[in-house]
């Protein structure tokens, strides 16, 4: 058993993509309004928002217990559209020796609506850990519960 993986996942949506990549890349303190069940809020801690080196503390509801996660953003790729954040400080850090997150949107090839593609890299601690599924699972509720958002605000 490998203490190394990558993770991923994908999900059609109907929000274009430049729209859903602008939230997490430079409004990421909108996601409580989107999602207020699974993120609690999203704090500037350092930087400036749409900025990599950007720290941001998130709080969030994993698997119904709150949870803190202090990360860095890595990169914002405006071109392809894509985010990464590295976690710094926090609860996954007492299974996670590295946990790095990206978030990826492509525009659909007819144009209508948006693939949203999540890759988490990580190395856990011991191998006892299982691997991070149930992180994967609240990126695709993340995703649907920001569409969903975005939908509705359109009708």
């Amino acid at each position: 058993m490998s203490l190394k993986g990558n993770l991923g996942a994908q999900v059609e949506i109907k929000t274009d993509a430049k729209t859903f990549h602008d939230v997490f890349s430079a409004r990421p303190h909108h996601i409580s309004n989107m999602t207020p069940e699974k993120i609690k809020g999203v704090d500037l801690h350092e930087g400036d928002l749409g900025t990599a080196g950007t720290i941001l503390v998130w709080n969030y509801v994993h698997e119904g217990v709150p949870k803190i996660a202090k990360v860095i953003v890595e990169a914002i790729d405006d071109v392809n559209l894509s985010t990464t954040f590295t976690v710094i400080e926090g609860d996954l850090l007492t299974e996670f020796k590295v946990f790095k997150n990206t978030v990826k949107a492509t525009p659909k090839a007819n144009g209508e609506g948006t693939i949203v593609l999540w890759h988490i890299e990580y190395e856990k601690l011991h191998e006892g850990i299982p691997d991070p599924h149930s992180m994967v699972k609240l990126g695709i509720h993340l995703t649907k519960d920001i569409d969903n958002h975005h939908v509705n605000q359109a009708n």
